[in-house]
């Protein structure tokens, strides 16, 4: 088993998610006492969200790029980013590391493929839903994307922030959450991706008829059998 790298805090309540999704699903394959070999780096986000906030990429990037070496030098393989708008600054970790990074992204557009996906909704922070570090990556696997309109994306980014990231989930939230899914899914999506590893805790497939793709469960399964290949 080749040992998985995770570069976390992003928030932890997510990254909490991974640990856990990483365990059971190396346990799910080996069975018995068998979890993952796991190197973690976990940050604190009031530095990089105030980064976010300031429009200092670079900085955060070197950051991250720093916090991605330490978890090389502990010995990992590769490395998770377990966070999709930090994936903006991918690039540079890339840079700074020798090990692969399994890019959230990819996961993702791998799995729409597989499923004759064409057209999909994102939700996420507002850097992810406006800017093209993360649709720019889905249209290279021939997948068009669908964003809210302005309003909706100011409601989602809120509530990832103001409530999902400080570990509350509520039930109003949800109901506006799954409004947006379905007016996306009324402008012709196929599916919604839920593209904040923090979605997941508000919003599940069983709260809708609409096809959710889940970035976080994507990427640990796209890591789990990277690990065990």
């Amino acid at each position: 088993m080749r040992i998985i790298g995770v570069l976390g805090g992003m928030s932890w309540e997510s990254t909490q998610g991974y640990y856990r999704a990483l365990n059971e699903g190396v346990k799910a394959a080996l069975g018995g006492f068998h979890s993952a070999k796991i190197v973690m780096v976990s940050v604190d986000f009031a530095e990089i969200e105030a980064l976010q906030q300031q429009g200092d990429w670079q900085t955060a990037g070197e950051l991250l790029a720093n916090a991605a070496q330490s978890v090389e030098r502990a010995g990992a393989d590769c490395l998770l980013i377990a966070t999709n708008t930090m994936h903006k600054v991918a690039p540079a970790i890339e840079q700074a590391i020798t090990i692969p990074l399994l890019h959230i992204a990819d996961a993702t557009a791998e799995q729409l493929t597989a499923d004759g996906i064409t057209r999909v909704g994102l939700l996420g922070t507002r850097f992810t839903m406006e800017q093209d570090f993360y649709i720019g990556r889905l249209k290279q696997f021939g997948i068009e994307v669908v964003v809210p309109d302005q309003s909706e994306r100011d409601t989602i980014h809120r509530v990832i922030f103001d409530e999902l990231c400080q570990g509350r989930v509520e039930a109003a939230s949800r109901q506006r959450y799954l409004a947006i899914i379905d007016s996306l899914h009324a402008h012709g999506a196929q599916a919604v991706i839920l593209g904040c590893t923090e979605i997941a805790m508000l919003v599940s497939q069983q709260d809708t008829a609409v096809p959710l793709y889940d970035t976080t469960a994507l990427h640990v399964e796209r890591a789990v059998v990277w690990a065990l290949t």
